[in-house]
């Protein structure tokens, strides 16, 4: 991992399409990440596998993450979406608390959104001090 990466998009690994004898994880990983290397104006960003994220009836799903931000779970992508995967995480990286609406996302994802759940907020500590 990138010690000063501050976004992550995580692949499924598990996910495979119904039939196909590929899981399409390890390539669109590897097409992320050439991607991204690619772009000049992205920094920051970790691209890894997870063994499985749930959306195993919309596969292949991949995760945006970061803290303090949003995060999003898309569904039913392969490798042609690799574009649009790059276009958002340079939107991603840009939005202060993560969060956009579906028409800003590439129109490649705006259907692919499985699920945007919101920031964890973290307590302050005058809230700490009301607990006690």
């Amino acid at each position: 991992m990138n010690r000063q990466s501050t976004h992550h998009i995580a692949v499924c690994l598990s996910c495979r399409p119904k039939g196909a004898a590929v899981r399409p994880g390890p390539d669109l990983i590897g097409r992320l990440r050439a991607a991204l290397a690619e772009d000049d104006g992205l920094t920051g960003f970790d691209v890894s596998g997870a063994a499985c994220m749930a959306g195993c009836n919309r596969p292949c799903t991949v995760a945006y993450h970061a803290p303090g931000k949003a995060y999003y779970l898309f569904g039913g992508l392969t490798s042609e979406e690799t574009g649009a995967l790059v276009e958002f995480a340079r939107l991603y990286q840009q939005l202060r608390d993560g969060w956009c609406n579906s028409v800003d996302r590439p129109a490649g994802l705006r259907y692919a959104t499985l699920a945007r759940i919101p920031a964890a907020m973290a307590a302050s500590s005058e809230d700490a001090d009301c607990a006690s």
